[in-house]
């Protein structure tokens, strides 16, 4: 038994072990919400100097330049792109802190370096076989897989010396538990929820070394860093490597392909992060291999596709603002980003569509908020917007006007780009960048680039303009019922004004002639309680009838292009829809019928992160107390609601989801159902959820009125 103070998890608690960079975490946390667009990696390293300093080397290397100008922040993000900005953040944050342990200076680490980033690099790589959704996780996993041991050199340097630079295999952990009482596996799972990282990085660490049988029903991450681990250290245990393949599903014939692709990726890798891998002969160096001639046409067809992602990314970053002022900044700074923009600036169509507004916020807020461009009158602006077609001009060009020049002057640039942002047929207004004159023909040759951003950008400016719209809409509806219950409030009240006055005057002549007026003072105590009651009702009020119908099918379709245009619908749940050929109308508002379906199909897609299937069905009509309804079913297939759950599924209750509003949803559904004079269940179990919608069938009620008036009475 060792003496307490030279225990080796005591010395790991009070050992000065780095702590991870903030950067690392501030990453983390943003692909954990699947927020990692170009626009916010840009914001998260803009603020961290030496990231910055590193990916600026990187973009300005040979690798990646092809002429002699040096490359800003922004366009470097743009020339590495998002993949390979995720991976030198991680890989840089990661050594920075390998290189902050004690004595990691006074050790050759070159060998633990490759071991670290070739397991990384499989690691990756297997995920993206898998369709793991979090590549860059199992990336940080297979870096941080054998953390354990620099924290054990670091803790202990004379017991472990040695140990370091043995083979990393279960008899090493057999020595470290014999010597140490600890493995490098569980104190480097030790050290990462320490640094308060995801758990299950933290068990891919810990479970490493683990024998394979006890690992099948381990999570994915465990499986495959456990995988990782023994293609990069054990490649010569071919057996042992299998059953390791067989864990996640990978044929053992496809093993080969992972080691030989890693030690071409580590080899960039190392030296993207400057890092010296020569002598680290624990795993063989990949063959140098000349460059391959570049092929013009190939050259175009990449940069295209690169394009094609990016401006995907910019989109899907686009839907994910939170309001029209947020979508317009993050507009602005994306173009800035992808085409060297000096400054950017977006002017909206007015509201009577006669010309171009100053629109958001970003260079010269105020001067650009009363800027304004007739779309009546001939000029650049107005020109490209009528043409939907792209437009460029510098300041001494002919034939540019004062709205231009005050336009030169608000983004002070010596040229202008001006992108119409085209929805359908409607141009929706301008974004309108500056630049260098120099710079003027190398964003020409850019045009469908440019064009393929201003259609992301004017789809996401659509939605936000008629979401508004709608709002306004919504806003003017209640308004108009407020102004026609005041119509029937003063209507009515009028009557028992009336009565008051005349009962006034009665009351008034019998009290001088000194009879008794209990009875007009009790009924003018009615009357007013009548005319309260009345003014009350306007707090209180009713769905106007207006004999509105709707078509389910219509609806449906509706809806599921809502949710399938806004990415809301993941490629790994499939949607049926089953509409009868029989009647498809209902008595009731469309907007309240595609407001009950989004919330169950948004229920239905979150009750099966992994996938599964949603079906929507028009089962036909329904008799209930002698009115005929359209039954319409929601079903899903995922693993089905609790009792407690169940027994309070249409009242408002704490949801588990973050924020003060959820848990509102069906008890909204509810509601809404109640309002179309409708009526809902649900049914669930173990193989999925439903529910069952009986929604009134047009005209149900004046057809079963004459079968009433013959006396025939439906038996229940």
């Amino acid at each position: 038994m060792q003496h307490p103070d030279q225990d080796i998890r005591n010395r790991l608690l009070i050992a000065r072990l780095p702590a991870m960079p903030q950067i690392l975490i501030k990453l983390i946390e943003l692909l954990q919400a699947d927020d990692a667009g170009m626009p916010e990696l840009a914001a998260l390293i803009a603020k961290d100097a030496g990231m910055a300093s590193k990916i600026l080397s990187v973009a300005n290397s040979s690798a990646y330049q092809r002429h002699n100008r040096a490359l800003g922040l922004e366009q470097a993000l743009v020339s590495l792109g998002t993949d390979m900005i995720k991976t030198l953040v991680i890989s840089e944050s990661v050594f920075q802190t390998f290189n902050n342990f004690p004595h990691s200076g006074s050790t050759d680490l070159r060998a633990f370096w490759k071991g670290s980033l070739t397991t990384a690099v499989i690691a990756r790589d297997i995920a993206r076989v898998l369709d793991y959704p979090h590549v860059e996780e199992a990336y940080l996993a297979g870096l941080l897989h054998n953390v354990g041991r620099l924290a054990l050199l670091a803790t202990a340097p004379k017991e472990y010396a040695y140990n370091f630079t043995a083979r990393d295999d279960e008899e090493l952990c057999a020595v470290e538990q014999r010597t140490l009482e600890i493995t490098h596996a569980e104190a480097g799972a030790w050290l990462i929820e320490r640094w308060n990282l995801d758990s299950f990085l933290a068990d891919s660490v810990l479970y490493h070394h683990e024998p394979v049988p006890r690992l099948e029903a381990a999570h994915p991450l465990i499986r495959i860093v456990r995988l990782a681990h023994q293609l990069c250290y054990h490649a010569d245990m071919p057996a042992a490597a299998a059953d390791a393949a067989a864990l996640c599903g990978i044929e053992e014939d496809k093993l080969d392909a992972f080691v030989k692709s890693a030690a071409r990726q580590v080899a960039r890798a190392a030296e993207a992060l400057g890092i010296d891998l020569a002598g680290a002969d624990d795993l063989p160096a990949p063959p140098a291999a000349p460059p391959a001639p570049v092929d013009p046409v190939q050259a175009r067809l990449s940069e295209e596709v690169r394009n094609m992602v990016l401006v995907q990314e910019m989109g899907q970053s686009f839907a994910r603002q939170q309001g029209e002022a947020g979508m317009l900044d993050a507009m602005t700074r994306s173009a800035r980003i992808l085409f060297d923009l000096e400054s950017t600036v977006i002017l909206l169509e007015s509201p009577t569509g006669h010309a171009l507004q100053g629109a958001g916020g970003g260079e010269a807020q105020q001067r650009l908020a009363e800027f304004s461009v007739a779309l009546s009158k001939p000029g650049l602006l107005a020109d490209a917007a009528n043409g939907r077609q792209l437009a460029f001009a510098t300041r001494a060009a002919a034939g540019v006007g004062i709205a231009e020049e005050q336009l030169f002057r608000i983004v002070g640039s010596e040229a202008l780009v001006c992108l119409p942002l085209v929805a359908g047929q409607r141009c929706l207004g301008m974004l309108v960048g500056g630049l260098p004159a120099w710079q003027l023909p190398l964003l020409q040759k850019k045009e469908r680039f440019l064009q393929a951003f201003g259609s992301q950008a004017a789809n996401a400016l659509e939605t936000a303009l008629s979401e508004r719209g709608h709002t306004r809409r919504q806003v003017a509806h209640v308004a108009e019922e407020y102004r026609e219950a005041s119509r029937r409030v003063v209507h009515e009240v009028n009557n028992p004004l009336s009565i008051i006055k005349n009962y006034l005057s009665v009351l008034d002549a019998k009290l001088a002639r000194r009879e008794p007026v209990v009875s007009e003072m009790s009924i003018l105590n009615e009357e007013i309680d009548r005319v309260g009651h009345l003014i009350n009702g306007l707090a209180d009020l009713q769905p106007s009838d207006g004999g509105s119908a709707a078509n389910v099918a219509r609806v449906v379709e509706d809806v599921l292009r809502l949710f399938r245009a806004t990415d809301f619908l993941p490629a790994s749940v499939q949607v049926v829809t089953r509409m009868q050929d029989g009647p498809q109308e209902i008595d009731g508002d469309a907007d309240l019928l595609k407001q009950i379906l989004v919330n169950l199909v948004k229920n239905a897609i979150e009750a099966q992160p992994g996938g599964g299937r949603i079906e929507i069905a028009n089962r036909g009509l329904v008799n209930r107390e002698r009115r005929l309804y359209v039954e319409l079913v929601v079903s899903d297939a995922g693993p089905g609601l609790s009792q407690e759950v169940l027994a309070n599924l249409f009242t408002a209750v704490k949801s588990s989801k973050e924020g003060k509003h959820h848990g509102l949803g069906l008890s909204i559904v509810h509601s809404l159902v109640k309002k179309m004079n409708g009526m809902i269940s649900c049914r669930s179990g173990a193989h999925g959820t439903s529910f069952e919608l009986l929604l009134p069938a047009r005209g149900s009620t004046s057809q079963l009125a004459p079968v009433q008036a013959r006396g025939v009475v439906d038996s229940v």
